[in-house]
């Protein structure tokens, strides 16, 4: 009897002989696209409207994604992108251009909108105190003139390391400045000594301490996610005693991005069988501390501490508990800004550099 060749067999015999001739036939590779370029044609200041223009041979669509975003914002078969973004910082595009074939090329655009220079805020915009006050005397100020701070009453302190709250800043004598009447300390995004940012730290130790008065600080705040100036003062005795036994006094800080920038807090650290703080709080009826000069007040005498912005009280302390004994002692000044932190978290693509606080004048009064 003859045998039949299995049906399997068959098959599998035509499916290796169709293998071999597909195999030697060449991949066409024509409809793939090729050399995307992307340009960025303009970015406004003003309207923050961004133009970009893609190119690549052999496509067939373009696709423009913001951000991490996971949905185009735009396909089209033009290449033209146009979008208006929601404040200035910086962004990414990443744009994809698709051949016919149906695979795609991919790039990503960083997109850096600036403040514009003439939105810069004047020295003459926002709240300013009088040099004279009944039952005080001015026992020291500076006012800022000239063209470099005054080391007969200021040292600049240097380095990174944290700052014991994991902050991401080198301060540098550098990112200071005097000039028009203003104290400018400035953030900016560079790489030195290991770190990804940049700022500056100044303070009176050893050169100017005081015990109660009145002080009053004019200044413009920064910006931005990530960003966080200081206007405070640690006991003197911080060398023989550490912290929080010598003292702190945080006239002002302020943690910027995620609305916070409308803010500021007064804050006393200090030690009782370890660290303890209390404060408070300020928030603006409208704007931000960006948008114009604020005095930042602490009056302090033997029995409390009190806050004031614009001179309005916003919190006080008592500070007569004999565990307290830190608030009755000499403080020197300390101004800052320093770039990420525990608190206020760490710069994100929204966060635009450089930035600056600009201090008008400090004045201490004591009472007559």
């Amino acid at each position: 009897m003859r045998k039949l060749i299995p049906l399997e067999f068959l098959l599998s015999l035509l499916f290796l002989f169709l293998f071999a001739n597909c195999a030697d036939e060449p991949v066409d590779t024509s409809l793939d696209p090729e050399n995307l370029t992307v340009e960025i044609l303009s970015i406004s200041e003003e309207t923050k409207e961004v133009e970009l223009l893609a190119s690549a041979l052999n496509a067939t669509q373009y696709q423009f994604y913001l951000g991490a975003e996971t949905e185009p914002a735009e396909t089209n078969q033009s290449g033209l992108f146009t979008h208006i973004f929601p404040a200035y910082g910086k962004y990414e595009v990443s744009v994809r251009a698709y051949g016919e074939s149906g695979k795609y090329l991919k790039k990503t655009v960083e997109i850096l909108i600036n403040i514009p220079e003439e939105q810069e805020v004047s020295i003459d915009q926002g709240y300013s105190t009088p040099l004279t006050y009944e039952g005080y005397t001015l026992v020291w100020n500076d006012e800022f003139e000239g063209t470099s701070l005054n080391t007969n009453d200021w040292v600049f302190e240097k380095g990174a390391g944290g700052w014991g709250n994991n902050e991401k800043q080198y301060y540098r004598a550098e990112n200071t400045s005097v000039g028009g009447g203003l104290l400018t300390i400035e953030a900016k995004e560079e790489v030195y000594q290991g770190s990804p940012y940049t700022s500056s730290r100044i303070k009176t130790q050893g050169k100017k301490t005081f015990q109660y008065g009145r002080v009053d600080i004019r200044a413009l705040l920064p910006k931005g996610q990530g960003i966080w100036p200081a206007l405070w003062m640690l006991g003197a005795n911080i060398t023989s005693v550490g912290w929080p036994a010598c003292g702190e006094i945080d006239i002002m800080e302020m943690i910027g991005g995620k609305g916070r920038e409308n803010q500021t807090h007064g804050t006393l650290h200090w030690d009782l069988d370890g660290h303890v703080q209390a404060g408070g709080s300020n928030t603006l009826s409208e704007g931000t501390f960006a948008d114009a000069y604020h005095v930042f007040t602490l009056i302090w005498d033997a029995y409390s501490m009190k806050w004031y912005v614009d001179d309005v009280l916003f919190h006080q302390i008592d500070i007569t508990p004999t565990h307290m004994s830190e608030f009755h002692a000499p403080h020197f000044f300390i101004f800052n800004v320093a770039v990420g932190g525990n608190w206020p978290g760490y710069p994100d693509a929204s966060t635009l550099f450089p930035q600056k606080m600009r201090v008008d004048y400090i004045r201490v009064f004591q009472p007559n």
